[in-house]
């Protein structure tokens, strides 16, 4: 896949620095968990998901209806994060897990959870700006985990009124869920309507009176 990578000197990275590159439709990645540089990246395609075009499957609506799980909120970014970065191929090194930490705490990342049997079994994390969702990343340990946590995570944004859900890149198994490459030019058209709109995070808690984030299945 075509895209522009870029490594200029650079401050160390920063919430501020990173809000206000993804305002501007880049992204940091580095080669490694232990590879202190960092470069910033600009696809010339980009990867999204129409929030009215996620596939979910019979097999998963199925799965979703089963229960046997419970889906959860910001209980344990640090933890999603980790397990995403828990990987022999990793873009997430030190100084940008440290980033997606402080922009967790000032309420900009947010974790969606599955736990199954009161363990950890999966989930994805992002970042939110305006009505922008940027989906960094996801992990399972349990079958279908990781995609309970997108449909979760996609009728939050639904609920919320949000506008992009960014993937950054799309992969087989994205596509299959109904991911689709757009041009840069359209995203960035989309991007900047998106962070200039208003959007809830939460509108969805709010409304189910649950201001804790969870979702019992």
């Amino acid at each position: 896949m075509a895209h522009d990578m870029f490594s200029p000197a650079r401050p160390a990275l920063s919430p501020d620095l990173m809000i206000r590159a993804y305002a501007a439709g880049i992204f940091p990645m580095s080669d490694g968990a232990t590879h202190p540089g960092i470069f910033w990246v600009d696809p010339q395609r980009r990867g999204v998901f129409p929030l009215d075009g996620f596939h979910v499957s019979r097999s998963l609506r199925r799965r979703i209806a089963k229960g046997g799980f419970e889906v959860t909120v910001n209980r344990d970014f640090r933890g999603v994060l980790a397990a995403c970065g828990d990987r022999p191929e990793t873009w997430i090194n030190a100084e940008i897990g440290g980033t997606y930490r402080a922009l967790h705490a000032l309420g900009y990342a947010h974790s969606v959870e599955v736990w199954m049997d009161g363990e950890l079994a999966g989930g994805v994390f992002g970042v939110t700006l305006g009505a922008a969702y940027f989906g960094e990343s996801m992990f399972s340990r349990r079958t279908d985990a990781s995609k309970i946590a997108l449909a979760f995570l996609v009728e939050r944004l639904r609920a919320g009124g949000f506008q992009l859900f960014d993937t950054q890149f799309t992969t087989g198994h994205l596509c299959s869920l109904g991911a689709i490459e757009i041009p840069r030019a359209e995203y960035r058209r989309r991007l900047q309507l998106a962070v200039t709109s208003p959007a809830d995070f939460f509108a969805v808690d709010r409304r189910a009176g649950d201001e804790d984030g969870r979702a019992r299945a």
